[in-house]
C-alpha cells in the first residue's frame, strides 16, 4: 500500500470512485478556511469492548448475556477488531489520517486478580507498533466503561481500594506500552454516571438497571456487584477521581513526559437563567474538573448534542428539531460551546476525543462534521488551543445497550464476514484531515 501521507486529493478521489462511493465533497475539501495548528491530529476513536469482540473475562459480557437484560443485543465478535487492527489501521492511514484513538481491555490484560497477562500485554504491543507504523499516533485509553470481572465481583468502584487496584493496572500497562503511546488517558468520560442521572427516563429505568446488577450478582455469588456506569455517584464518584489521581501518579513516575489527560462527557447545557446552567454543569461534571486542574496534562472534550434546562428540569427539544438515530437532537454547534467551556474552566490543551453522530443518512453524517468543524475554526479564531478533531467512530460497532443497530461508524460492517466498506463520510473526513485546514 502506498504511503497514506503521500496520497493526493487527485488519488483520495479515485480512490473513493474504485469503492464506489461519490466524493464531490471531497475535492472541495482544500477550500476550507484556515491551516490547523502545526501537529493538529485528525482521527477517529473506538473502545476495545465495542470492536475487539469476546471480552469473556469483563463485567459488560456477563451482564450482556444474562436475563434480565438491559442490552439489545450481545457483544459477540464485535467487529473482530482484534484480529483485524492492521485493516482498521489501514484504512485510517489510506483515508489521511494521523492519529487513532483506542483502548486496550483491562479484563484481558489482568483476568484475574494481581495477575497479568504477558501474552495481552505483548498482544496490545504490536497494535501499537502497526499503528504508528501506518502513521498514527495511538492515543491509548486504559478503562471505557468496562473492568475485570472479578474486580466488579468485589465491588468495583465502590470498594475502598479500588484507586490501589486501578493505579496499579495502569502502572503495568505503561511499563510495558508507553514507550508506544502517544498520549494516554485514564478514564474515558468518567463523569459518565452523573449524565446518566440527567438522562430523561432514566429515573424510570432505574429498577430495571438494578434488577439487571443484582442478577450479575447472584450469578456470580457476589453480593457486592457492581459496575461503573451504574455504581452509586456518591460512593463510586470519588474513589475514581482518587483513581485517576493515583493512576496519573504512577504513570508519571514511569513515563514522566508521557502526556496523560482525562476525557469527560461535555454536553452542552443550555437554559435561559444562568444560574441554571452553571447548577446544572456542577451536577454533571461533580468534582472531576478539580481533578482536571490538578492532574491533567490534557483535556478530552467529547459532545455530541446540547441539553436544555428550564426551572422544571430537562427540556424536550424544540418542536421540528431534528434527532439522530441514538435520540439525541442533532446539534453540531455544541461542540464549540463545549470548548469554549472546558478552556474556561480547566485551563489545559484541549483535544476533540468525540464528536460524532448515530444516523443511516450519511449526508446528514456529512452535514454533522462540517458543522461541528466549523465550530473548532471558530474556537482556533478566538485563540482556544484546540489539538484534535477525533470522530466517533472509524467503524460501526457494538453501541452498548443500543446494540448494533445504532450506527456512528465513517465504515459499515457486515458482522457476519466483518468486510468494511467506506461511506462517503469516511472520504469527506480524509479530504479534509489530507488538506489539513478547518
Amino acid at each position: 500500500m502506498k504511503d497514506a501521507a503521500r496520497l493526493g486529493r487527485r488519488e483520495l478521489i479515485a480512490t473513493a470512485a474504485a469503492l464506489g462511493i461519490a466524493a464531490p465533497a471531497a475535492a472541495q475539501a482544500s477550500g476550507r478556511k484556515r491551516a490547523v495548528p502545526p501537529g493538529f491530529l485528525w482521527g477517529t476513536a473506538i473502545s476495545a469492548h465495542q470492536s475487539e469482540g469476546n471480552n469473556t473475562n469483563s463485567d459488560a459480557w456477563l451482564m450482556e448475556n444474562i436475563q434480565p437484560s438491559m442490552f439489545k443485543d450481545r457483544s459477540g465478535d464485535a467487529t473482530d477488531s482484534y484480529h483485524r487492527y492492521e485493516e482498521d489501521f489501514a484504512i485510517a492511514a489510506k483515508l489521511g489520517l494521523n492519529s487513532y484513538r483506542l483502548g486496550v481491555e483491562w479484563a484481558r490484560i489482568e483476568p484475574s486478580e494481581g495477575h497479568f497477562s504477558n501474552a495481552e500485554l505483548d498482544h496490545y504491543a504490536r497494535m501499537l507498533e502497526r499503528c504508528r507504523a501506518h502513521g498514527l499516533r495511538p492515543i491509548v485509553t486504559l478503562n471505557h466503561f468496562t473492568t475485570p470481572l472479578w474486580f466488579a465481583q468485589r465491588g468495583g468502584f465502590e470498594v475502598a481500594d479500588s484507586p490501589q487496584l486501578f493505579a496499579r493496572y495502569c502502572r503495568k500497562v505503561v511499563e510495558r506500552l508507553g514507550g508506544l503511546m502517544h498520549m494516554v488517558t485514564t478514564f474515558n468520560e468518567a463523569n459518565i454516571r452523573l449524565l446518566v442521572d440527567l438522562m430523561p427516563g432514566f429515573a424510570e429505568a432505574l429498577p430495571k438497571v438494578k434488577a439487571a446488577v443484582a442478577e450479575a450478582g447472584r450469578r456470580t455469588n457476589s453480593p457486592k456487584f457492581s459496575r461503573l456506569a451504574y455504581a452509586d455517584p456518591a460512593v463510586a464518584g470519588p474513589l475514581m477521581q482518587e483513581a485517576h489521581r493515583l493512576a496519573y501518579e504512577a504513570i508519571k513516575a514511569v513515563r514522566p513526559s508521557l502526556p496523560v489527560g482525562i476525557t469527560l462527557t461535555t454536553q452542552d447545557i443550555q437554559s435561559d437563567d444562568p444560574k441554571l446552567v452553571e447548577h446544572y454543569r456542577e451536577r454533571l461534571y461533580g468534582g472531576w474538573v478539580d481533578v482536571a486542574r490538578s492532574h491533567a496534562d490534557f483535556f478530552g472534550v467529547q459532545t455530541y448534542t446540547r441539553f436544555i434546562f428550564d426551572q422544571n428540569g430537562l427540556v424536550a427539544p424544540p418542536a421540528g428539531a431534528e434527532m439522530t438515530a441514538a435520540g439525541y437532537e442533532f446539534y453540531p454547534q455544541a461542540l464549540a460551546n463545549t470548548i469554549r467551556w472546558a478552556h474556561k474552566a480547566v485551563g489545559k490543551p484541549i483535544y476533540v476525543t468525540e464528536s460524532g453522530i448515530a444516523t443511516d443518512d450519511d449526508a446528514r453524517r456529512i452535514a454533522f462534521i462540517d458543522q461541528a468543524l466549523d465550530g473548532v475554526r471558530a474556537c482556533l479564531d478566538e485563540g482556544i488551543p484546540v489539538h484534535s478533531y477525533l470522530y466517533w467512530s472509524l467503524l460501526d460497532n457494538f453501541e452498548w445497550t443500543s446494540g448494533y443497530g445504532v450506527h456512528f461508524g465513517l465504515v459499515a460492517v457486515d458482522l457476519q464476514t466483518f468486510k468494511r466498506t467506506l461511506k462517503p463520510s469516511a472520504v469527506h473526513l480524509g479530504a479534509i484531515a489530507r488538506a489539513n485546514r478547518i
